[in-house]
């Protein structure tokens, strides 16, 4: 009997569009009262003195401290601050963003929510910043599996055969590929960064690995100085892919969920922004398995936990 996958089954379905519309501004704003404060079951803290006791101006969706009178709102000091969507439309954004299993890209979102491209690309970055807080000061542990894939800087082949060149070659491309290289526990979590080189990228993933762990590498000599670390496994993929010794299986599926992106969602990803889909791809691959209802539930707190982004705040004002 062939088992049903998750996302098919209605365990995976917590939390719709519908009910999100359905529950109003009131219970949309008491939602993120909640994300922002749960240790004080969505009573409001002074972000300046700490002081729970306030006063609500209901007029202004705003409150006062009692302590040192500092006035503020459930986004303020966050990565939301100085919003201008309504709550609901927010909620609604962050159910749209996590419901894409590769990604929503900002066009649609846009389209969906009746709202200027602008914000919707500014809104979506901001969600992957908050998803990417996720991975600070993790560190893998257990059996982790390696690898890197290259992105971005595609160059156009020449019309007339005559004159294409060999576009392997350093002289014919444009310098910005970039490599995203992935560190990913079995059966847990991952990490990623983004460097010019496979190499480069390899040796920060390695420091984040805990020193007792065993390595999966294939057998890119970059990857040799793996053995003087760890407990190194190899899989030469030009031979097989697993050999029930070595296997970097769970890295190239965290892989392929990037390339469905960038081809079926995003269509570019690579430049300043590659860091960014990579953090997202990875938080998607380490919660596939939660209903969508958790999942917008753990962006929603990430983003309220999130401080006031000095990336995305007043993007489109910028020389």
């Amino acid at each position: 009997m062939t088992m049903q996958h998750f996302l098919l089954s209605a365990a995976a379905r917590t939390l719709s569009l519908k009910a999100v519309f359905r529950m109003g501004e009131d219970k949309a704003y008491r939602t993120f009262c909640e994300m922002r404060w749960p240790e004080n079951d969505g009573e409001a803290i002074c972000p300046r003195c700490g002081c729970t006791e306030s006063y609500g101006i209901a007029t202004r969706r705003k409150f006062k401290c009692v302590a040192c009178l500092h006035q503020f709102s459930v986004t303020s000091g966050t990565i939301f601050a100085s919003r201008k969507m309504s709550f609901t439309d927010l909620l609604a954004a962050i159910v749209i963003f996590v419901n894409g299993a590769k990604g929503i890209a900002a066009l649609q979102l846009s389209r969906d929510l009746d709202c200027q491209y602008k914000t919707a690309f500014v809104l979506t970055h901001k969600l992957r910043e908050a998803m990417a807080r996720e991975d600070e000061g993790r560190k893998l542990a257990g059996e982790v599996e390696v690898d890197g894939a290259y992105f971005g800087g595609h160059v156009r082949p020449a019309n007339n055969k005559s004159n294409r060149r060999d576009r392997r070659l350093a002289i014919n491309q444009n310098g910005k590929r970039q490599v995203v290289v992935v560190g990913r526990e079995r059966d847990g979590q991952s990490l990623t960064t983004v460097a010019r080189s496979e190499a480069k990228g390899g040796q920060v993933v390695a420091a984040t690995i805990h020193h007792m762990s065993t390595v999966h590498a294939d057998e890119a000599s970059h990857w040799d100085d793996l053995h003087a670390k760890f407990d190194t496994r190899r899989i030469n993929h030009s031979v097989n892919y697993s050999n029930g010794y070595a296997c970097t299986n769970q890295a190239e599926s965290f892989f392929s969920r990037l390339r469905r992106m960038e081809i079926g969602t995003h269509h570019h990803i690579a430049g300043p922004y590659l860091a960014a889909y990579a953090s997202e791809a990875s938080f998607r691959e380490d919660n596939r398995r939660v209903d969508n209802g958790g999942l917008a539930a753990m962006v929603g707190g990430a983003a309220m936990e999130s401080p006031v982004s000095r990336q995305w705040k007043g993007y489109w004002q910028r020389g």
